[in-house]
Parts: structure tokens; C-alpha cells; sequence
């Protein structure tokens, strides 16, 4: 007999369904990230041997390449997966999840997990990071946050948390942090895009809040919401606040045997 898909795991699999939108309206990172996660290993991206779990259509994976990493991607979802592979060809990419790594030990510099972790349980995907990490490899995660003291922000996600039955938050995932009593260093780092409203709709109905929702009611909630936007930003053209919250942990360098 098939074992049923879970709700968590039926709605992290629901961007398969909008692989290409998500890949071209959700936001990036800003060069400061990545200037904050070498800071903080005190090692250059350039050369590391890194894992982009949760990868998605490779928005980070991207950007960690520019930086010179040597990349290898893994990801759940198979349109997901599909759109990485027409835009990254010649990115290693391993269909899995953080739950149960399809890789060797001591076979990463760095994990990093980009707006992903809390799809994982913690329980199991923080111990298969140790394990795929070599001794003194860095675990990242990180998330763009909106900025909620930007009016525009902050009444949009109140209309959203009002009208939306399952409210402007509601990921069914993991927690967003390490278990206790895991040592961490934390970093926050704000940053603006400037997109046209229509752009930043794609970016909202890209997230599985709408992906599972009834269209019907998706689409009535966006187009209430392009009205709305219009009349602050009459132009068409608004600026996403974020900050994206990063935190990164290691694992522990074996013991010295005297």
C-alpha cells in the first residue's frame, strides 16, 4: 500500500505546480549575506565545497556560484528540480530532502539552506547535516523576512492574516531555528528591490499558502490586493523591504588524541 503524503509534505511539494513563477519573482540575496557567511566561517565561498538543500529553482545556488563555490544542489520536488536543471545545467543536482541526505560523509565545507529549513524536521535533518559536513564545516540557513515596520508591509500582511483562512503565516514545516542547546551565530542584513506591483503579486502567489488554497479564492484575494497596492504606489512600482535573518552553526572538529 502507498503511504498517503502528509499535508506538511503535500504543501512543501505544491511549488512544483508554479516552478517557473516562483524562479522569476521570488526575491534573491543581497552580496552582504554572503560577505556575512565568510565572515562568520572565516572562509572564502570561492572553492568551498558546498550543499544547497531545499534548492528550489536554484536562487541561491546561483548566487553561490557567482561567488565561486562549487555547488551541488538538492531538491525534493521534481518541477522544482526541472526548472534548476534548464537554468543551471551544469549544476550537480541530487533529488532528496534534508530529512535523509543522499550524500557521503565529511563531503561538504558548507549547508546551506535557503528559505528551506523549516520544511525539514530538525530532529533528523540536523544530525544528517553533521554527518554530510566534514569536522569544522558550517551549517547556514537563512530566510527573507518582510520588514513588518514598512506601513505598506505591515497592512498587507494584516489583510492577509484577516481574509485568508490559514493566515499570513502558517507553514506547516519545522521551526526556523536550531534545537537548544545548538551554540549559533545569528546575523541580520536589510536590504530593498524595486519591482512593479504585478511582479510582487507573482512573488505572493508563489508561496504554498496560495498554491493550496482554492483558485478561486487565490485569485479574488490577489486582485483585491492589486487595487489596494495601486492606490498607495499609483506608478506600479513599490519597493520589498526585507531582512533576511541568518544563522549558522558548525560542526565540532574531532577530538585531539594525545
Amino acid at each position: 500500500m502507498t503511504e498517503p503524503i502528509s499535508p506538511a509534505r503535500s504543501r512543501a511539494l505544491s511549488f512544483d505546480t508554479a516552478a517557473a513563477r516562483y524562479d522569476s519573482a521570488r526575491p534573491g540575496y543581497p552580496p552582504a549575506l554572503f560577505d556575512a557567511v565568510e565572515e562568520i566561517t572565516g572562509r572564502s565561498l570561492h572553492g568551498t565545497r558546498v550543499i544547497d538543500v531545499g534548492a528550489g529553482t536554484g536562487i541561491a545556488t546561483r548566487l553561490l556560484r557567482a561567488r565561486g563555490a562549487r555547488v551541488t544542489a538538492v531538491e525534493p520536488g521534481p518541477g522544482m528540480a526541472a526548472q534548476l536543471r534548464r537554468t543551471l545545467p551544469d549544476t550537480p543536482l541530487v533529488l532528496g530532502s534534508g530529512d535523509a541526505l543522499p550524500l557521503a560523509d565529511g563531503s561538504a565545507d558548507l549547508i546551506t539552506y535557503a528559505q528551506s529549513w523549516h520544511w525539514t524536521n530538525p530532529a533528523r535533518s540536523l544530525p544528517e547535516a553533521l554527518r554530510v559536513l566534514r569536522p569544522g564545516g558550517a551549517l547556514a540557513l537563512w530566510w527573507n523576512v518582510a520588514d513588518l515596520t514598512v506601513p505598506w508591509i505591515a497592512a498587507q500582511a494584516a489583510r492577509m492574516s484577516t481574509e485568508l483562512a490559514d493566515g499570513a503565516h502558517g507553514a506547516p514545516g519545522g521551526s526556523r531555528r536550531l534545537p537548544d542547546p545548538v551554540p549559533t551565530r545569528e546575523r541580520a542584513v536589510s536590504w530593498t528591490r524595486k519591482i512593479s506591483v504585478d511582479a510582487h503579486l507573482d512573488n505572493l502567489s508563489s508561496h504554498s499558502l496560495f498554491l493550496t488554497m482554492r483558485q478561486a479564492e487565490a485569485a479574488r484575494f490577489l486582485a483585491r490586493e492589486r487595487a489596494e497596492l495601486l492606490k498607495a504606489f499609483p506608478d506600479g512600482v513599490l519597493h520589498e523591504e526585507y531582512e533576511v535573518q541568518l544563522t549558522v552553526t558548525f560542526r565540532p572538529h574531532r577530538p585531539s588524541h594525545s
